[in-house]
C-alpha cells in the first residue's frame, strides 16, 4: 500500500542516474582511460549515497572496468579492435535517517537501481 508520501516522493523523482555517454575512440596499443560519474536525481547530497556497479558485456582485451563510489572507469591498453557493446547496472543505498515519530527508517528513493547500454570503439 502507498501512502500521501510514497506518491510525493516519487513526484518528486530522486533515483539513481548513469549519465548519457559517448566512449572516447581508443586505438591498438595506445593506453585507453574514460569515465563517467553517477548520480541521484533531485538530491543534493547524493555524495552520501552507497553506489554500486555490475558491468554486463565485453571489453577489449588489456581494458578493464573500475568503480570508485560514484565514478566508474574504462581503462587499460587495448591489444584487439572491434565494437565492445556492454551494460552498466547502478545499485545506491541511501543514507539511512530515522523517523522517530513514526518508529520507521526512511527511503526517498523512488528506485534504487538503474542501467545503461554503451558501447566502445578499438581501431
Amino acid at each position: 500500500m502507498f501512502s500521501c508520501e510514497d506518491i510525493l516522493e516519487c513526484i518528486i523523482n530522486k533515483r539513481p542516474e548513469i549519465p548519457d555517454k559517448n566512449f572516447a575512440i581508443g586505438s591498438i596499443g595506445y593506453f585507453y582511460s574514460d569515465y563517467l560519474i553517477s548520480e541521484i536525481n533531485n538530491e543534493p547530497v547524493d555524495e552520501a549515497y552507497d553506489y554500486f556497479y555490475e558491468f554486463y558485456g565485453d571489453l577489449a582485451e588489456g581494458v578493464d572496468f573500475y568503480a570508485d563510489h560514484r565514478t566508474f572507469t574504462i581503462e587499460g591498453t587495448p591489444q584487439e579492435s572491434g565494437v565492445f557493446e556492454f551494460t552498466i547496472y547502478l545499485y545506491v543505498d541511501p543514507p539511512v535517517s530515522y523517523d522517530e515519530e513514526s518508529e520507521e527508517y526512511e527511503d526517498s528513493l523512488c528506485s534504487s537501481s538503474t542501467s545503461k547500454d554503451f558501447s566502445i570503439t578499438i581501431y
